[in-house]
């Protein structure tokens, strides 16, 4: 063995064998391109998240966006910012520093919304279906598309179709820092594959995911309680952040929250994926202390699960309880909100349920009384919103607040998943990584959760829709450069 890096040639090199990954590499083969995929898993795990979600899809038909697509966007596009730099941001003449603000460009907003249908239906043509399906979403502001085979069949017919092309994959292969030449533009790549070392020359596409599976990373952003976080599937721990950081080494625009990440209700005590828990609006929300702690359901759960997500990650231990009498099993379907395989906690009294819980008995019976006192006594209409609200207690509860009374009872243990980390890079309308001073960095490409663009409240259903809107944007400027040459 040697440290002499292999060299290999191609016209695209693509970090990353997810859905964004996989969307730049073919529409750049389907061009005609010369291209390779690095994949840090090995090939009967490749995909990354994107194999393990059910890829939720922020449109009202195949061919539009939701009504609030853009406006959500815009409204969680920045941290606290000059309205001047936002307004001087959106100017088409606009250049320099302003251009890399960390904040989501309006512009790049409007192309994202314009051509999510056009990618949706270039899938379709490769072979991939789609529908309205159930959700895991008993109440729903928005509606949703979904593939059939949810994320898995998209990695599946992407990979299918870049083999069909030639596409090189090279599995159980990392990418480590970009190679430059002397004018500053991206020429290539450094791997490590195994004990080896590769060198990939051509144009490159970062497309391998945000940090949350990198501890060190994790805690310098997110903060020493992200120890109670976790990747909501096994995909979440091959996104180490080494695309994130080698474009920020050579000085690429950081952009989206990376103090934060998109929070979804899980059980701790599975180890499937994704084993959400969207039942909690139903009960109430207990922690360790026996405490309800905050409005379990101000909304839709779409909408709100969250923010409700983040109050438990606060909570002692980073974790909670969600506390239901025996009226939420007549809800109709009500276990499509439940994906954990793990049983709930079942006891005949609320002292029982405590001690199985390992909470003070005394606290959660007082918590109990309390909240039984301000219910109404109105029934709830569990698949709508109903206003059916507690008084006089705080926190409220602004829906669904019947009273704990009918036994059984029943507990499940919540703690918030990491889905993905907010933080990322910044990038123009074809996927184009900018330099700190707005311009674009010639030769460097990203996609997906590499691509920063969310702050506050996650756009819900958008990050399957950016991997493949900037993925395959990021292909065809790159095959036009090729074309063009």
């Amino acid at each position: 063995m040697t440290d002499q890096a292999l060299e290999l040639g191609f016209d695209l090199v693509v970090a990353g064998c997810g859905i964004a990954g996989l969307s730049a590499a073919v529409s750049a083969a389907e061009c005609g391109l010369k291209v390779a995929v690095l994949e840090r898993a090995p090939e009967a795990d490749r995909g990354g998240q994107s194999r393990y979600t059910e890829a939720y899809l922020r449109m009202k038909s195949a061919d539009a966006v939701s009504d609030d697509f853009e406006v959500h966007l815009a409204e969680n596009g920045s941290g606290a910012m000059d309205p001047d730099l936002i307004e001087r941001s959106a100017d088409p003449s606009e250049q320099g520093l302003v251009r890399s603000l960390s904040l989501a460009d309006p512009q790049l907003i409007e192309l994202f919304a314009r051509q999510a249908p056009d990618a949706v239906a270039w899938l379709r043509g490769l072979g991939a279906r789609f529908d309205f399906l159930p959700t895991q979403f008993l109440t729903k502001s928005q509606p949703r598309l979904l593939p059939v085979g949810g994320g898995e069949a998209l990695v599946n017919v992407l990979a299918a179709r870049a083999q069909a092309l030639g596409v090189s994959f090279h599995y159980q292969t990392t990418a480590e820092s970009l190679l430059l030449n002397d004018r500053g533009a991206v020429v290539g790549l450094r791997a490590r594959q195994g004990s080896g070392l590769l060198q990939f020359h051509g144009p490159v596409v970062l497309a391998c995911g945000g940090f949350q599976g990198n501890t060190e990373m994790m805690t310098r952003y997110i903060g020493p309680r992200s120890v109670y976080l976790r990747p909501i599937c096994k995909g979440g721990y091959f996104n180490r952040g080494e695309g994130i950081r080698m474009a920020l080494d050579i000085g690429a625009a950081a952009c989206g929250e990376f103090g934060s990440y998109h929070a979804e209700p899980v059980d701790p005590r599975s180890g499937v994926s994704e084993p959400s828990v969207f039942i909690f609006p139903y009960g109430i929300l207990i922690n360790k202390e026996g405490k309800r702690f905050t409005d379990e359901a101000p909304g839709t759960v779409d909408a709100h699960y969250e923010s409700v997500t983040r109050r438990i990650f606060e909570q002692t231990g980073g974790m909670a309880w969600v506390v239901l009498d025996a009226r939420h099993q007549r809800i109709p379907n009500y276990r499509l909100a439940l994906r954990t395989d793990k049983p709930p906690l079942v006891a005949d009294t609320i002292e029982a349920l405590a001690v199985a819980m390992a909470v003070p008995a005394d606290a959660l019976m007082q918590t109990v009384a309390d909240y039984n006192a301000a219910c109404s006594g109105q029934d709830w209409r569990p698949l709508e919103l109903d206003a059916v609200a507690t008084h006089g207690l705080e926190p409220v509860k602004s829906n669904w607040a019947c009273p704990i009374a009918q036994g059984p009872f029943h507990a499940y243990p919540i703690m918030a998943a990491n889905v993905f980390t907010f933080g990322g890079l910044k990038v123009n309308g074809h996927g184009g990584v900018l330099h700190a001073n707005g311009e674009p960095i010639p030769g460097l490409y990203a996609a997906g959760e590499t691509v920063g663009m969310y702050y506050g409240t996650y756009t819900g259903s958008t990050s399957v829709l950016k991997a493949m809107v900037f993925g395959r944007q990021a292909g065809l400027h790159v095959s036009a450069g090729k074309v063009a040459a």
